[in-house]
């Protein structure tokens, strides 16, 4: 069986930071690519960055130069180092795996910037 659990979330000032991470079980890690999503109260939910199979990466616009994502292929997990924090990054982050045919979520884990 599947499962992605995510961790790291919290309350944290602006310009603070964050580490999320995503262990993943019941997969063949390495094969599958990997996001991190976000979803504000009245928004949908939105890709923030993705790291491929092959490790290529992709952010969005708001988060570039900020934000950086990681994959550990002997851990099973991906994580999200989120710097320089702003108020509009907060959101319930998601972790998503995917391949042809196949997507998981994880639960998602609180992120909020306040100060």
């Amino acid at each position: 069986q599947v499962q992605l659990v995510e961790s790291g979330g919290g309350l944290v000032q602006p310009g603070g930071s964050l580490r999320l991470s995503c262990g993943a079980s019941g997969i063949i890690f390495s094969i599958y690519n990997m996001g991190w999503y976000r979803q504000a109260p009245g928004k949908t939910r939105e890709l923030v960055a993705l790291i491929t199979s092959g490790s290529s990466t992709n952010y969005t616009n708001s988060v570039k130069g900020r934000f950086t994502i990681s994959r550990d292929n002997t851990k099973n997990t991906v994580s999200l180092q989120m710097n320089n924090l702003k108020p509009e990054d907060t959101a319930v982050y998601y972790c998503k795996a995917w391949r042809v045919g196949i997507e998981r979520w994880g639960q998602g884990t609180q992120v909020t910037v306040s100060s």
